[in-house]
């Protein structure tokens, strides 16, 4: 048996950055080439011995889905905010 959880991805939440708000302060986003803003909108989760779960985030349009153990997801919550922060290496 499958449990899955949706959202309803609405725009209410956006985010509002300014650069003249930040002034000189820096931020972690300044240690990564590519920053994303996105949304929790659909958590999957399996059943059985060893559980597996999915999560599906969109990124404004860019949507990414992340598979594993259950254990490692037990911290996510349905339309939580997240950031993706990216670099080189």
């Amino acid at each position: 048996m499958i449990n899955e959880k949706e959202s309803d991805l609405d725009n209410s939440d956006s985010l509002d950055v300014n650069d003249d708000n930040m002034g000189n302060r820096q931020s972690i986003a300044d240690n990564y080439e590519y920053v994303m803003y996105g949304k929790l909108y659909r958590v999957t989760e399996g059943s059985g011995g060893r559980e597996k779960a999915e999560l599906q985030i969109s990124f404004g349009g860019l949507l990414m889905l992340l598979k594993g153990d259950h254990s490692h997801f037990n911290k996510f919550e349905l339309d939580q905010r997240l950031y993706l922060l990216m670099r080189k290496v």
